[in-house]
């Protein structure tokens, strides 16, 4: 006699909720429907390919242009807004010398260094015939904010007296005096 086995059990409910579109329910006069949310979009399949939506527009090249300058203005000042996170680092990381210190403060220089040397790669994707006339402002502002992470570079160095800032640190170029008198002690 051959083994039969028996019918599997139904689907859950909440698996069957979960295939079946959900009942329209009526709307309510005074609440009106959010941005961008049409009841035409609720339907089944079948009746979004149905109901055809108009195409976008393509952007005009003003909004083209006007959108890549935004962008690169976001650009040009990204590296103002890293400022406040490295200058906490660095005044975490102590002035001593240490491992730790010395690859914060290089890391502090190869950012900007790296940023100013490609400053012209960084904008190419937003430069236009549009743009070109309206794009130096921002280079600029770019490079004004390279040189001020590179300032703050300077200032940890300072801090932890590798630049040269004091007299003392140019004595092996200093010569030595000549006393125009010498007081010998006579017993």
């Amino acid at each position: 006699m051959p083994h039969q086995q028996p019918p599997p059990p139904p689907p859950p409910h909440w698996v069957l909720e979960l295939n079946s579109p959900p009942v329209p329910k009526p709307k309510s006069s005074n609440i009106q429907d959010p941005p961008g949310y049409s009841a035409a979009n609720t339907g089944s399949k079948r009746s979004n390919a149905s109901s055809k939506q108009q195409p976008r527009k393509a952007p005009t090249t003003e909004e083209t242009d006007t959108l890549k300058l935004k962008k690169s203005w976001e650009l040009a000042l990204a590296p103002a807004k890293q400022l406040p996170m490295n200058a906490i680092m660095m005044y975490m990381s102590g002035n001593s010398l240490q491992i730790f210190s010395i690859m914060m403060v290089f890391m502090l220089f190869k950012a900007p260094l790296q940023g100013l040397i490609s400053t012209n790669q960084v904008f190419t994707r937003f430069e236009t015939e549009g743009t070109r006339g309206r794009l130096w402002m921002v280079k600029a502002t770019y490079v004004l904010m390279q040189l001020v992470a590179l300032s703050l570079g300077i200032w940890k160095v300072n801090g932890m007296g590798l630049l040269p800032t004091t007299a003392s640190d140019w004595l092996a170029w200093e010569t030595a005096r000549q006393p125009l008198e010498r007081a010998i002690i006579a017993l």
